[in-house]
């Protein structure tokens, strides 16, 4: 199952960007006295006593946005409730309990169980007075603690750890994969949905730009059911209007590539790799997705290049996802739509697997036997004493170290690499963390660090 989810929820300016920073250690969201800086959800993955999490910031609710994107806000808030094992409802020690605080707390009945409010801006002792107050919302006596000057966060780390740790074991429920069909207006997104849909579920037109929402299509496959998600196409920056219906597509397209198992990125085969393709591939990437390249109305392009000659293309015009198999279709005509999905299911499958420890560090004696990690910059000899997978969707993969900051970033590709050639994760982002280890071969106060990496 993949890690435990934390969101941070309040109104606006009680502080919960600067919670973020301070319970992941490092600076992740943006922190500003104006409200609605975080508009979508930011996340960074935290660990505890072995307990490893994905922590999560939301927008402020009620904030009235200034490019009329409070529905979006809300509807990320919304999403990260649905899908979070634990909420953080964080408030204003300093301040009584306004509008918005009750309307938050309303908001958050449905998941009552799952609640524990966080009194923040508690600077000094004398302010835990305060917060009894707080009580009066419904859920229970507030932990205070200060984002600002870290008092308490590793009281609040604790309980994060005791609520959210769970065993190893997969859930035999097989979920149904969720399937999100991305790329630039006209390559064929909505030809392609019902082609897989057997009907004519989306409109479908030469005019750019004609999906202009998320729309979810039901398909069956093989007897198995699927969830299709059609995205408006998205455009080249420099050309949005932000306050228009361009912008609002945007919004709704990334949202879609958070909440899918697997992204199916259409490119046209008729027209050259754009800026709009790289930043969507890289979006993929960052959010380390699994991903199949599909060439669409590849009839109209074969005569100009064969397959293998197109994938040398692809993988020097979208490195980021250099990984992620390619898949040849005309959708207009349904050719190979249903081996498309079938590749999906196989990433799909990569990205639920779970390796041995054992397995892992095998995989590290052939990196080490083939290259051994050079030294760092300030002189350091970096040491890998051993990994361990704490996660799946993706496959997230700790490294205990002697120091993170002595590995060079060519030598994390490289081990990237090699994990993928030696593990079943070959065509499929992997999340690697790294983590000090104390011992001889670190010297120093016997705190030990922790560094993850975005998706590799």
């Amino acid at each position: 199952m993949p890690l435990p989810l934390v969101a941070i929820v309040g109104r606006p300016n009680v502080g919960k960007s600067s919670l973020l920073n301070a319970l992941a250690g490092r600076r992740i969201s943006i922190v500003d006295p104006q409200p609605g800086v975080t508009r979508d959800r930011v996340s960074a993955v935290c660990e505890h006593d072995d307990v490893y999490f994905e922590l999560v910031d939301t927008g402020g609710y009620g904030v009235e946005d200034a490019d009329n994107l409070t529905e979006q806000i809300e509807a990320q808030i919304d999403r990260a409730l649905r899908d979070a094992d634990l909420v953080l409802f964080v408030v204003d020690v300093r301040e009584s309990i306004t509008a918005l605080d009750r309307a938050v707390a309303d908001r958050l009945r449905v998941h009552a169980d799952r609640v524990l409010t966080i009194a923040n801006k508690a600077d000094a002792p004398h302010h835990d007075a305060q917060a009894g107050e707080f009580i009066r919302l419904g859920y229970g006596e507030p932990l205070c603690v200060s984002a600002l000057h870290q008092r308490n966060t590793r009281d609040l780390l604790e309980r994060i750890a005791a609520r959210v740790r769970r065993p190893l074991a997969e859930s035999p429920v097989e979920p149904v994969m969720k399937v999100v069909i991305v790329g630039r207006p006209n390559v064929g997104k909505s030809t392609f949905i019902n082609s897989l849909a057997g009907q004519e579920r989306m409109i479908v037109s030469e005019i750019p730009g004609t999906t202009r929402d998320a729309v979810d299509v039901r398909f069956e496959h093989d007897g198995r059911v699927f969830l299709a998600i059609d995205t408006a196409g998205v455009r080249r920056s420099a050309r949005r209007d932000r306050t228009g219906l361009g912008f609002y597509s945007q919004v709704r397209a990334a949202e879609s590539i958070r909440r899918a198992d697997v992204v199916l990125l259409l490119i046209d085969a008729t027209e050259k790799i754009t800026t709009a393709d790289k930043k969507l591939a890289e979006y993929v990437h960052e959010q380390a997705k699994p991903c199949v390249l599909v060439v669409n109305k590849w009839d109209l392009a074969r005569g100009r290049a064969g397959a293998e000659d197109y994938g040398d293309y692809l993988a020097r015009a979208l490195p980021r996802v250099d990984y992620a198999p390619l898949a040849f279709t005309t959708a207009t005509e349904a050719r190979n739509l249903k081996s498309t999905i079938d590749l999906a299911q196989s990433l799909f499958k990569q990205a639920r697997t779970r390796v041995t420890t054992g397995q892992l560090n095998r995989a590290i004696q052939q990196v080490v036997a083939a290259r051994q990690p050079p030294a760092g910059r300030r002189g350091g000899v970096p040491r890998i004493f051993f990994a361990t997978q704490v996660a799946v969707q993706p496959p997230t993969i700790v490294l205990f170290v002697n120091d993170p900051d002595l590995f060079r970033e060519d030598y994390r590709r490289f081990l990237t690499k090699t994990f993928r050639n030696a593990l079943p994760f070959a065509e499929i982002p992997i999340r690697l963390m790294w983590r000090s280890r104390q011992g001889e071969d670190r010297p120093g106060t016997g705190r030990q660090r922790s560094r993850s990496t975005s998706a590799e």
